[in-house]
């Protein structure tokens, strides 16, 4: 088995906060001209932490972007917790703290890239808390969104008081390899059934509410999609919060971080990006608004 982590370059790490949440540090490769950029911080989802990243912090290293990936509470190596007691809120407090903490080092707010859970926990602190910007990579999906494009036919399970982690027993998947696969099992762990609870529509739940009028920072959303109905999905989530939209077809929710097509989702966000460098280029030019259907 491949493990990514292994591989990544040379960081420093430490814990923040009242949980001691774990927060590795990558910095960039900086020319001068790249000094004053947004760092960025990295969220993951459910089950997973800082590890499902490995393989794109090279990448933004290499390109001159201090990167920070946070652990929210009880996931990989920040301190364990009793996950019964663990509510979507609590892992809101977590990415307050990282934000904070990130903004005092750096003076200047990070661009936030959530993944799955980690994209609508994003989504809601970016109601009100500054950030540089926010890109979505397969986010779960709000309240609004889902009205608009529903799942249909799902089967709601009951969660008991923690959720198992995905047992991942297939050996390979559309865009992720034996390995890649292996490197999930490895890292794997338990979640909390109330936080996954409150935003899963295949746990029943009602979803977030996200007030898409209150994020005016600029955005943008990449989905995994397989059929019409998940690209709908996707193209609504970005209408809502007046984001940019980019599907990748024939990928899977997990590939887009640790499969063969990941770089195709780093080369857009890459893109995207460029978005700072050049209001710092041009410094009177106005802010890049995110693009919100008038």
């Amino acid at each position: 088995m491949r493990d990514y982590t292994k591989e990544l370059p040379e960081h420093t790490a430490r814990y923040i906060g009242k949980s001691d949440l774990f927060l590795e540090i990558f910095p960039g490769n900086n020319r001068s001209d790249e000094a004053d950029r947004p760092p960025l911080l990295f969220i993951h989802g459910a089950f997973t932490g800082s590890w499902m990243w490995s393989k794109y912090i090279p990448h933004f290293m290499a390109a001159g972007w201090n990167s920070y990936c946070i652990n929210l509470r009880g996931h990989y190596k920040s301190r364990s917790v009793d996950f019964t007691k663990v509510e979507f809120e609590d892992y809101l407090e977590d990415i307050r703290e990282a934000i904070s903490a990130i903004a005092g080092e750096c003076a200047v707010a990070p661009v936030v890239i959530g993944f799955s859970m980690g994209g609508i926990l994003s989504q809601k602190l970016a109601e009100s808390v500054e950030i540089a910007g926010l890109v979505l990579i397969d986010s779960s999906i709000s309240r609004q969104v889902h009205e608009e494009a529903p799942y249909h036919d799902l089967v709601s399970e009951i969660p008991g008081v923690v959720i198992p982690a995905p047992v991942r027993d297939e050996q390979s998947s559309p865009d992720e390899t034996p390995d890649d696969i292996a490197f999930q099992r490895k890292y794997l762990s338990m979640e909390s059934a109330r936080a996954f609870g409150a935003f899963s529509f295949h746990f029943g739940a009602e979803g977030i509410s996200i007030d898409g009028g209150k994020i005016s920072c600029p955005s943008l959303v990449i989905s995994a999609v397989n059929d019409a109905a998940a690209d709908r999905r996707g193209q609504a989530m970005a209408r809502h919060i007046g984001g940019e939209y980019f599907c990748l077809w024939g990928t899977t929710h997990t590939g887009l971080l640790v499969g063969q097509r990941y770089h195709e989702a780093v080369s857009r966000i890459m893109i995207w990006l460029a978005r700072f460098d050049e209001e710092r280029v041009q410094p009177s030019k106005p802010r890049l608004a995110s693009r919100r259907p008038t």
